[in-house]
């Protein structure tokens, strides 16, 4: 493995959506009984290790395929990368976005990277990908 990047949702995230699925509790303590509000707190605590779960993304490149969650693309069908920062990662992913490109982008992260593709039987024009070291990995996909 010659590249692995885990986008983990912050703190911030998961602890806003505890605190909605506590005001779920809160309103079920209000309304029923104390076993209620027991099974709905134990339900909404492992809902959240689900959801912090499910959030996360990987990237994974070898050298010979890119891999994000669990779309995958041999090295050869790609194109130029680009690193972008915060403005541009914002126009591409809202005013400028093409609605045929792949979007692998967590909404927390404001950086990534837009990754050309070279397949003239895909009609996916690029990959939008949100990353913390968009400038590794596109160092790595532009040799």
């Amino acid at each position: 493995m010659i590249f692995r990047e885990v986008l983990r949702p912050p703190i911030w995230v998961l602890a806003f959506i505890y605190f909605l699925f506590l005001s779920i509790v809160l309103s079920v303590w209000a309304a029923l009984d104390n076993r209620a509000t027991l099974v709905t707190f134990v339900i909404s605590t492992l809902a959240l290790i689900w959801i912090a779960f499910s959030m996360t993304s990987e990237i994974t490149f070898d050298g010979k395929v890119l891999k994000i969650d669990k779309a995958n693309i041999e090295v050869n069908y790609l194109g130029k990368a680009t690193v972008l920062d915060k403005t541009a990662m914002r126009l591409l992913r809202t005013r400028d976005a093409d609605p045929a490109a792949y979007l692998a982008i967590k909404f927390w992260e404001p950086r990534g990277l837009r990754i050309d593709l070279n397949d003239s039987r895909d009609r996916t024009p690029y990959w939008l990908v949100t990353s913390k070291r968009g400038e590794e990995i596109a160092a790595l996909l532009n040799r």
